[in-house]
């Protein structure tokens, strides 16, 4: 026979046993593409303005390789590239506002690395473009190398990886230099203008989108040295494994358009392909959208609305675009660069 004690703890066990059982027959919460279907538009965080990458138009329209991974996005979900919110941010800003769910991805040129993935919470989706910080400095200051650069001043963006670097590059080389910090990049371009310092140090895909921005472009050059290793891509929050995974296969999924010969122009002729792969890609086989809470045509919709990476490189980066950067590391695995994704099946 139970005593007292006994009895007391059973009914313990079992009330809290009742209740975990409870918790688990609860509804989870709405996740990120649940919340995003429901408002009707993506919240999609991008630079204040840099050409090729995100910049504005007097009419309010939006345009760059970082927008397009955006609308590549709000297509695979709406099959609308135009439900997009974009919201401009600083590299001040740009994470709290990812974290705290002002936005619900951040693409704008930010460097995948350990503190900003571990220490913030934060899950990089990929790396979209392949970069490395560089200098530049007008022709007259007669310098061909970084190495030349001892004793400069140096203009430079406050809270991001390029501040960390230059004072590492100058310490490893042990040269002195004098940093000139600047809460925004527009700030800093125009201390640079102005000849508050002689250098001025950015990604090197920016430093292209800067120059442009001079009176007179010619007369300011890139130097050729690559400090560093920039890889950039589009960063969600960590705690929303699924919305991860959809914004990361989309992004896997321009690239393997670009292999796969699938573009704007042909996208509709993919469905009636006898490839498996291609089959696979526009959704007549393999079931693979409601993996991600989608329809089994959401890659093609993407690529329909903005293109391959290639055609999205290409129409904002490229040598035909404004800024004419060659796609280097950033062509295919297959043609010489290191672009590569895993396979759609």
């Amino acid at each position: 026979m139970l005593n007292a004690s006994q009895i007391a703890i059973r009914c313990a066990l079992a009330s809290f046993l009742a209740l975990v059982l409870g918790m688990s027959v609860l509804p989870a919460a709405a996740g990120t593409l649940e919340s995003v279907k429901q408002r009707g538009t993506l919240q999609c965080g991008v630079s204040e303005g840099l050409f090729g990458f995100s910049e504005r138009n007097a009419q309010d329209a939006w345009s760059g390789f970082d927008v397009d991974f955006c609308r590549a996005v709000a297509s695979a979900i709406f099959d609308d590239p135009s439900k997009v919110t974009f919201v401009p941010l600083s590299a001040g800003d740009r994470f709290s506002a990812l974290r705290t769910g002002r936005v619900d991805l951040l693409s704008r040129n930010s460097t995948w690395t350990l503190e900003r993935e571990a220490g913030l919470g934060l899950a990089f989706v990929g790396i979209t473009y392949h970069d490395g910080q560089g200098f530049m400095v007008m022709r007259d200051l007669n310098v061909s190398s970084a190495l030349e650069l001892n004793n400069a001043k140096v203009c430079v963006e406050t809270g991001t990886t390029s501040q960390l670097n230059l004072a590492d590059f100058f310490r490893a080389n042990s040269m002195t230099f004098e940093e000139r910090a600047f809460p925004t990049a527009g700030e800093a371009l125009n201390a640079f203008q102005s000849g508050q310092c002689n250098v001025l140090t950015r990604d090197q895909s920016a430093l292209y989108a800067e120059r442009l921005k001079l009176p007179r472009p010619k007369d300011a050059i890139i130097l050729p040295d690559v400090i560093s290793k920039e890889p950039l891509g589009p960063v969600t929050r960590a705690d929303d494994f699924a919305w991860f995974t959809l914004v990361k296969w989309v992004n896997f999924a321009l690239v393997n358009a670009e292999e796969l010969g699938i573009s704007s122009k042909n996208a509709a002729e993919a469905t009636s392909s006898g490839k498996p792969d291609v089959r696979r890609f526009a959704g007549v086989e393999g079931g693979f959208g409601k993996m991600l809470g989608l329809d089994d045509a959401w890659a093609l919709r993407a690529v329909r609305a903005v293109g391959n990476y290639a055609e999205i490189y290409e129409r904002n980066l490229g040598v035909e675009s404004r800024l004419g950067i060659p796609r280097g590391l950033n062509q295919l695995w297959s043609m010489g660069g290191v672009l590569y994704a895993p396979p759609l099946r």
